[in-house]
């Protein structure tokens, strides 16, 4: 069988630069199927009885722990069952019939496709993708490595969705080498981990709504990864989603990674602005988990323009010129001389109430960044 892969993580010198602290990148993302998920899959598959293995086992799952139960299954010989709800990226759908799984598209949401499950395949074992013992120690496999790869770390950032990923890490990590620091960072529209933790237990946070970080919006924690390490991770924040989306822009700019928003949400704190970008972490030696990389090439694109809007080299603004032969003209080459590159402009007659002999042109303009668009509108 294909072994769960051990990725070192190498610093990175642009995001040490930017954040102020050593940052070392555990690139998750390089596992065969793209994600951590892989580490418990293979554990729990590996960990079944003779009859749980010949009956086989299933699971909702609208992508990652979908594509690392199949592939693993197959790699065992384990036969895979997989309920998909109807949201689930096609390419993914795809992916897991090639590795010879089942797929069954059923449901709304995961909810809907493991109460199928539940009620049509009462003889398979239901792995969970986040809160299944074998899952959770399976997940912190990537503490070990990263405690032998790093030996000199000084704190640990894990995204959290589910917590599996956190609970594993923590307990490893807390074990091992106490005095490591283990931070979660979740996105600001699904903060589940610190919603279970202001409660006591796992409850639905006030606001949960769609997320760049699609994989880690989880309504409610897992009860089993809670219950291991609330008590063990030494604080959780989260982050808006701008800091996702420049997150995954700086991987693709500084490290030439592509990475989902759920994978990059560990960075996005870090980043200048962000929950911790702090004194007490600067110059220390950070481990960010990068977990998973199956991002669809369109959301690629908007997060990737949103990440540059954010960063103020995307920018979007309304100017009134003459209606006159030249007036565009005279505009779009006051742009060039300022070297700002037009990406989209719109010509509007129609709604400028002041003037007849003026238009108003909308434009979409690539820049240099905030000091930039400051001479751009002095010059206009």
């Amino acid at each position: 069988p294909e072994p769960v892969l051990r990725p070192p993580p190498p610093r990175s010198h642009v995001l040490s630069e930017l954040t102020g602290a050593n940052i070392y990148l555990k690139k998750d993302l390089m596992q065969f199927t793209g994600s951590f998920k892989e580490r418990g899959a293979s554990n729990s598959l590996r960990s079944l009885t003779e009859e749980e293995r010949a009956n086989g086992v299933c699971a909702a799952s609208a992508g990652n722990h979908a594509l690392a139960l199949a592939w693993h299954g197959a790699q065992l010989g384990v036969p895979v069952t997989v309920a998909m709800p109807t949201v689930a990226p096609l390419t993914k759908v795809s992916r897991c019939r090639s590795f010879g799984a089942e797929v069954i598209i059923h449901g709304a949401h995961i909810g809907e496709a493991k109460a199928f499950l539940e009620r049509e395949r009462p003889h398979q074992r239901y792995v969970n993708g986040y809160d299944d013992p074998e899952i959770i120690a399976g997940a912190g496999t990537m503490a070990i490595e990263i405690l032998e790869q790093v030996p000199n770390a000084d704190a640990i950032v894990i995204p959290v969705g589910g917590a599996g990923l956190i609970a594993g890490v923590s307990l490893a990590v807390k074990t091992l080498m106490p005095a490591v620091k283990v931070y979660g960072v979740e996105p600001d529209l699904c903060a589940s981990f610190q919603a279970a933790l202001d409660h006591g237990s796992p409850v639905a946070p006030d606001l949960v709504k769609p997320t760049l970080a699609d994989g880690l919006a989880v309504p409610v924690v897992g009860p089993t990864s809670f219950e291991v390490c609330h008590d063990l991770v030494d604080e959780t924040v989260s982050v808006p989603e701008l800091m996702v989306a420049k997150a995954v822009l700086r991987l693709v700019e500084a490290e030439k990674i592509i990475c989902e928003g759920g994978g990059a949400t560990g960075l996005a704190g870090l980043l200048p602005g962000g929950p911790l970008d702090r004194p007490e972490l600067k110059g220390k030696n950070i481990v960010v988990a990068l977990c998973g990389g199956n991002i669809d090439s369109t959301v690629l694109g908007r997060v990737i323009d949103r990440g540059l809007a954010a960063d103020g080299r995307l920018v979007r603004f309304v100017s009134t010129v003459s209606d006159r032969p030249g007036g565009i003209a005279e505009l779009t080459s006051t742009l060039s001389e300022l070297g700002a590159s037009i990406k989209d402009i719109y010509h509007e007659r129609a709604w400028l109430a002041t003037s007849v002999e003026h238009v108003q042109v909308k434009c979409i303009i690539e820049t240099f960044g905030h000091e930039h668009n400051e001479k751009i509108k002095a010059a206009l």
